[in-house]
């Protein structure tokens, strides 16, 4: 799908359904919702017991008759039931005035470069099930560069790397559209499950789920005089609670490793693109957006292997969403918007 700004205009509703987040921009409000993707549900009677940040933290907590579900995954909605029970139950207070004065006959919703017509066809079914009658599919690449204030329209490379949960989208834009880009299938959760892994292989020590990002700011910033620090976990063997000693540099080499196919997907796009707009880059260099943006230490890593610089979206986890109710709201100057196919 190829929607224009005009098409994009006429939506009242902007949607981000992420696989870590749901962002939710109100025309003419601003961001009325941004909560975790989870969903909590009584597996006896069917009932939602939590949604979003409280349901998030019952993940790994809860007894057998509630299970803690994600409904998005990869950046597509896989269960669109649960989807749009989630999405019902966010929206229920803050937009139920606004709905009644102008119901949302339309809306649009950011969709991973490159997205399969079963992933755009699950975030149609799911607005749809909602109310919209009409639902725009825009890139999120396209959404994220607005959202930065990139100068996109202008006949200069800009290059964005978009890193999410569960992917990381780079690409080259100029003159309002995809010169070239690339998705590969890392992101925080790779880091995340890469650190797990590291305590487990090399201190048999099991890590909760909701300790491992607190780790990262410790040991990811380089150049960081911390050596070593002290982590509580559950012993593999015997399933005791113990205190290891873990050193920095093993936690460091596990989580920049998944991040080589980062930087061999940067290459690719690279060499995809004319060299006049390569050379634009080392002056411009990398902006760098999305949730996983904020690890400590990438910005620093992605400019030592490509030496260009790379700078931090003001905002880099709520990007996306913000330049796609930019462009609801006329906001955004003109820009050819890339199929999703591209």
């Amino acid at each position: 799908m190829n929607p224009t700004l005009d098409q994009i205009r006429r939506c009242s509703v902007a949607f981000d359904i992420g696989a870590t987040r749901t962002r939710v921009h109100l025309k003419d409000v601003g961001l009325v919702v941004d909560e975790p993707s989870v969903v909590a549900v009584d597996i006896t009677t069917g009932l939602l017991i939590a949604v979003g940040a409280r349901a998030e933290q019952m993940e790994g907590r809860t007894p057998e008759h509630i299970r803690v579900v994600r409904p998005v995954s990869n950046g597509s909605v896989v269960d669109i039931a649960m989807a749009q029970r989630m999405l019902r139950h966010l929206l229920r207070d803050k937009l139920r005035t606004s709905w009644r004065r102008a119901p949302m006959a339309r809306a649009a919703v950011c969709m991973p470069h490159g997205s399969d017509p079963l992933a755009q066809r699950a975030a149609t079914e799911t607005l749809f099930g909602l109310g919209a009658r009409r639902v725009e599919l825009v890139d999120t690449l396209i959404c994220a560069a607005a959202g930065c204030g990139l100068p996109v329209e202008h006949p200069e490379a800009t290059m964005i790397v978009l890193c999410g949960a569960a992917t990381t989208q780079i690409a080259v834009l100029s003159l309002g559209s995809i010169v070239s880009a690339e998705t590969v299938p890392v992101g925080g959760d790779a880091i995340d499950h890469a650190v797990v892994q590291h305590l487990r292989n090399q201190h048999e020590l099991m890590l909760p789920s909701q300790s491992v990002r607190p780790l990262h700011h410790v040991f990811s910033s380089v150049g960081s005089a911390v050596g070593s620090t002290e982590v509580y976990g559950r012993d593999v063997v015997s399933g005791l609670g113990r205190t290891v000693l873990v050193e920095a540099d093993g936690v460091r080499h596990a989580m920049r490793t998944p991040l080589t196919a980062v930087l061999d997907a940067i290459g690719t796009v690279l060499r995809r693109c004319p060299p006049d707009l390569v050379a634009d880059l080392a002056d411009r260099g990398i902006t760098l957006a999305g949730g996983s943006a904020l690890m400590p230490g990438l910005d620093v890593m992605l400019r030592h292997a490509t030496g260009v610089p790379v700078s931090l979206a003001e905002r880099p986890d709520v990007c996306a969403v913000q330049g796609l109710g930019a462009m609801i709201e006329g906001r955004v100057r003109p820009i050819a918007l890339a199929p999703l196919s591209a």
